[in-house]
């Protein structure tokens, strides 16, 4: 079947009045762009949830940060793709070809990948580009990518790179994933029943209550994966309840140190752990503590030794953290939205800087946060979000920038700019 072939102001024109109808307009209309040929065309930055690309072929056509959500690509060929920054919530792909796209961050929460094919009156099947196969997600780049409850049963997605990409309560049965790249992936909750990961790359992943029943994982590199097995002393093994930890840190602090106990869980795995939402953490101990997912909103944490501890995936969303030491630290995919990492001023010559020098901070999201002279000296900041934040005299030197999200009016200090 032959597709419709768009020119960059006839797709402009359709965009403009799919726009109107999303706002509920007179003379708007949903886009259809069912077996048209958008390849090679930019719709970056612009808001087709909903739209209908149904056997489209999309071959290097420009996405980047467009909304998606909800949006039919049934039988689309992606291939080499931009969705970087893309949200494709909710978003029909099955049977699509993303052979070499890139989805790098962006949101495909609840996106179904299965099997899908097209088939025309006759039962012919219909395959937009020549080469392109249904579900081959093969040299696709989904590095960071949210891929919660997505479903990607019967999937190929061999050499592709899901690195740091968050699949928890992902259904991704009997999927070809052959030396695929899945170090630092979040897998919790997720289903791998029958996959075949063999050669695939899965150090440092997080494989927590995974469902993997004949799942080949035997050539697999499963070196640092966080499994449900804990690093270290249990929270079960801590010398008192945790609720009865924070009293007593209380009274320590009240006390200067003669009354009560520092808050000390240096080496110890928390997971499991209660809420430490808006907790009292001031010189809190946590060295090489296993901290993963824990929720610590709000809470006040200046001046805490937080060296080498992984805090992966956790919420620290408005918290205090001036003057805290977190050299060497694992942050991926946390989020820190308005944290507050400026120096902790203890008098008028005195003062404390943030500390992530060496840290891992890949897709970490800072926006809106004061990082006013923190250190992040050789720290890894790949396709961190510091977009709004207050950089002023913060220390980048060394530091690995690639994909980092800033301000134009912030570049300069960044040293190098962004890659």
């Amino acid at each position: 079947m032959e597709l419709i072939r768009l020119e960059q102001k006839e797709l402009d024109e359709i965009v403009r009045k799919h726009s109107m109808f999303r706002a509920a307009q007179m003379g708007g209309a949903r886009a259809n762009l069912a077996r048209h040929n958008l390849s090679y065309l930019s719709l970056a930055g612009q808001d087709l949830s909903h739209a209908d690309f149904t056997g489209a072929l999309l071959v290097q056509t420009n996405m980047r940060e467009a909304r998606l959500d909800y949006a039919v690509f049934f039988g689309a060929d992606l291939r080499q793709a931009n969705l970087q920054n893309a949200s494709l919530v909710r978003a029909d792909m099955r049977g699509v070809c993303l052979r070499g796209a890139n989805l790098v961050n962006a949101d495909l929460t609840g996106v179904d990948l299965r099997e899908g094919t097209i088939v025309d009156p006759k039962g012919s099947l219909i395959i937009p580009g020549d080469d392109a196969k249904p579900s081959d997600t093969s040299g696709a780049i989904l590095s960071g990518a949210n891929l919660s409850l997505a479903r990607l049963a019967g999937a190929v997605a061999i050499g592709g790179d899901f690195s740091d990409a968050t699949l928890r309560g992902c259904t991704i049965v009997r999927a070809n994933l052959q030396g695929a790249n899945f170090e630092g992936a979040n897998f919790e909750g997720a289903d791998i029943s029958m996959c075949d990961f063999k050669g695939a790359n899965l150090r440092c992943a997080v494989l927590i209550n995974v469902t993997k029943n004949n799942a080949n994982l035997e050539q697999a590199d499963l070196t640092g994966a966080l499994t449900d097995t804990p690093i270290g002393p249990s929270i079960k093994e801590l010398p008192m309840p945790i609720k009865e930890m924070l009293r007593q840190h209380i009274e320590w602090l009240g006390s200067n140190g003669r009354k009560g106990a520092c808050f000390d869980v240096s080496g110890y795995d928390l997971r499991g752990s209660p809420s430490l939402a808006r907790a009292c953490l001031t010189m809190m101990q946590g060295r090489g503590a296993m901290l993963y997912g824990l929720d610590f909103s709000d809470a006040q944490i200046q001046a805490a030794d937080l060296r080498e501890a992984d805090l992966r995936h956790c919420s620290l969303m408005s918290a205090d953290m001036r003057g805290s030491d977190l050299r060497k630290a694992k942050l991926n995919n946390s989020k820190l939205q308005g944290v507050l990492l400026q120096p902790l001023v203890l008098s008028e010559n005195r003062k404390i800087k943030t500390d992530f020098s060496e840290a891992s901070l890949r897709y970490v999201n800072f926006s809106g946060a004061n990082l006013r002279e923190a250190k992040f000296l050789r720290a890894d900041l790949s396709y961190a979000n510091l977009l709004g934040c207050d950089l002023t005299g913060a220390n980048f030197d060394g530091a690995i920038l690639q994909g980092t999200r800033i301000n134009p009016r912030d570049q300069h200090e960044l040293p190098g700019g962004i890659v």
